[in-house]
């Protein structure tokens, strides 16, 4: 595909971006693709070939417009589509064939899916098509790979010059302060969209347990009346973790509350219950740093190019932090922790720190919360539990209160 036209539908997705990040902000952002009937429907996939030359196709509802691209560290080439409906098998993506270890998909932003193949090497976008329905076939996605090596493979990337992602929110964008004097607090379902996060042995995805649990918290903040709660995704949207940050600060939050749920490798033993992060340039052990790790990841699992991200949002680190705002985020994480003791299992050590970007704000009281581990059974069980889940998030809410009492009393909003 030419690189104008790989310029012109990253230009038309940059827009989409910006539109949703906007809805978003007011609350009014809609469930994905509104009358979800009309939109192209990806009914089958599949790889062949070998590693010499692999070719992955899509089989469609309808013929689609598409850009593919590569990108470097790891390995991986990028299919961007306008919003694709996937009817696609439960394990689709699990297993690569060829130059291909393994891919993904889902919704990146309002208005635009995407596929991520992860690949074995350095390749060479030979062919990028689609087909139009005819002679009793399907509508067709074609991408053929070759293998190339590093130098040419950096190269390629270097002369399209066209990662795409979804638009910075300048502060003069940010909405207006509200009459409202109540304190903002935002919460942050993690992952979404092409972004699954942890998923169960049986299936069960942590961006869906997330945003279960988050709007299940909001109810209960909104039902108090003292605060007003806004949310950084609402649906199955991916939002880079950069723009959660923003979001936050834009907004003038008076807390910041990311929620998460953990899973460890068989071969690592067993771990059980929730867990509350603060931001520390220095984990405060391996599995803490283990973690933020793997959450500081979900931007290049989604195919974001992190590089041309302004330095003091993408690599923010503790020592820019205000000295207050950090201590404020502790003070909060223990109250959390204390409310938790009496509604949830807790893990064996509750409190801990970790470099996670989404964490950066430096002015916004932030934290991560691990619900649990959906590599534990028994926590599992809980985690998919409506029960569990109202008795957790009210232990939240009641410790949102706690922390934001005073400064209600004491007659500052944020």
């Amino acid at each position: 595909m030419a690189v104008r036209t790989i310029a012109l539908v990253c230009a038309l997705s940059a827009l989409l971006a910006g539109s949703a990040i906007a809805a978003e902000r007011t609350g009014a952002l809609a469930k994905p693709g509104g009358a979800a009937d009309s939109l192209p429907i990806a009914t089958d996939v599949r790889l062949g070939g070998d590693d010499k030359q692999t070719r992955f196709v899509v089989d469609l509802s309808q013929k689609i417009d598409l850009a593919a691209f590569t990108l470097a560290d790891p390995y991986r080439v990028v299919i961007d589509l306008p919003q694709v409906a996937f009817k696609l098998s439960p394990k689709a993506g699990e297993q690569g064939r060829g130059l291909v270890k393994a891919f993904r998909y889902g919704l990146i932003m309002q208005g635009g899916s995407r596929i991520v193949l992860d690949t074995k090497g350095p390749v060479r976008i030979d062919k990028a098509f689609a087909l139009a329905a005819a002679d009793g076939q399907p509508a067709r996605l074609v991408l053929d790979l070759v293998p190339t090596d590093r130098a040419s493979f950096l190269r390629s990337i270097a002369q399209e010059n066209r990662a795409p992602r979804a638009a910075p929110v300048k502060q003069s964008e940010a909405a207006p302060k509200p009459s409202d004097p109540r304190p903002l607090v935002v919460l942050d379902p993690g992952h979404g969209g092409i972004d699954n996060g942890t998923k169960a042995a049986s299936g069960e995805m942590e961006k869906d347990l997330v945003l279960q649990f988050a709007r299940t918290l909001r109810e209960k903040l909104d039902r108090a009346g003292k605060y007003r709660v806004a949310m950084t995704r609402s649906d199955d949207t991916f939002i880079p973790l950069s723009e959660r940050v923003r979001f936050a600060r834009a907004q003038g939050a008076a807390l910041f509350v990311s929620i998460h749920a953990d899973a460890i490798p068989r071969s690592e033993g067993q771990a059980e219950g929730a867990t509350v992060y603060t931001l520390s340039e220095h984990a405060s052990d391996a599995e803490a740093a283990r973690l933020a790790e793997a959450e500081n990841r979900a931007d290049a699992i989604a195919g974001v190019d992190l590089t041309a991200e302004p330095d003091d949002v993408a690599n923010i680190l503790v020592d820019l932090a205000q000295r207050e705002t950090k201590s404020y985020s502790v003070q909060f994480a223990r109250t959390l922790v204390g409310e938790l003791k009496s509604k949830a299992r807790l893990h064996k050590h509750p409190l801990k720190a970790a470099g996670f970007k989404v964490l950066t704000a430096p002015d916004v009281p932030s934290v991560l919360v691990e619900l649990g581990y959906m590599s534990t059974k028994d926590d599992l069980k809980l985690l998919t539990s409506a029960t569990w889940q109202g008795k957790t998030a009210t232990a939240v809410a009641q410790a949102v209160d706690t922390f934001l009492t005073p400064r209600l009393a004491g007659g500052r909003s944020n």
